[in-house]
């Protein structure tokens, strides 16, 4: 635990995961700063969101920070296609999915050090989770332990000290744990945006991955789902 005053950056997209993050930060006493990313992502509406769950959630501060989305080409969640609409869970659980952004964490956790660096800050918040969904390759803790080696490498206060810490609260945990953990901790998931192709005022799809790996974590934590009362 923290006195309060020790600087946090923390990456928020707008969803559950990193709505739970930023509140566990805070819990461990950080004075956080939230980051996101506008990176020409489709599913805009998570930008929003992100604002509502910095200020809601007691950030410090929160940027966006604009990322030239040619990069990123041939995701699902930019311009390669459609997202991938009612699939089962062993097909979500299974492969690298269409919405794999190329490098993606990588280029975010990255931008967030110089950030960081910038603040004094040594402390890194991001909401991978790798049991629910495994697909990604930057999701995993193998990534999340090698990225940290590489900011002490990289970095003057990493060479000085080897303080760098990369923190990825929700890396075993279920999504219903995830959950539970953040209405523990009073994460008002009424403002999160968790879906990836909502529709023209925000409102979740129920069908692409990330809206059935919601569902299931509500359903499985005994809780209601309010951004789906209220859509309902």
């Amino acid at each position: 635990m923290t006195t309060g005053d020790t600087p946090a950056v923390v990456l928020v997209s707008g969803g559950l995961d990193s709505a739970t993050v930023l509140a566990i930060a805070r819990d461990r006493g950080y004075l956080c700063h939230g980051i996101s990313f506008d990176y020409g992502q489709r599913h805009r509406f998570e930008l929003d969101a992100a604002e509502a769950v910095c200020r809601a959630g007691g950030a410090a501060s929160h940027r966006v920070l604009r990322i030239d989305p040619a990069p990123f080409s041939g995701s699902a969640l930019t311009d390669g296609g459609e997202v991938p609409m009612g699939r089962s869970d062993e097909d979500i659980e299974s492969g690298i999915p269409a919405t794999y952004v190329p490098a993606r964490n990588l280029v975010f956790l990255s931008m967030a050090l110089g950030v960081a660096e910038g603040l004094g800050a040594v402390d890194l918040f991001i909401g991978v989770n790798a049991v629910d969904y495994s697909g990604y390759p930057d999701c995993r803790g193998e990534f999340v332990e090698s990225f940290q080696r590489t900011a002490n490498l990289a970095t003057r206060v990493g060479v000085e000290s080897d303080a760098v810490r990369v923190h990825a609260p929700l890396l075993d945990l279920t999504k219903a744990e995830v959950v539970r953990r953040g209405a523990a901790l009073g994460v008002d998931y009424g403002l999160t945006n968790s879906c990836y192709a909502p529709g023209d005022r925000g409102q979740p799809c129920t069908m692409c991955d990330a809206c059935r790996l919601r569902e299931r974590g509500f359903r499985e934590a005994g809780l209601e789902d309010p951004v789906r009362r209220r859509c309902s």
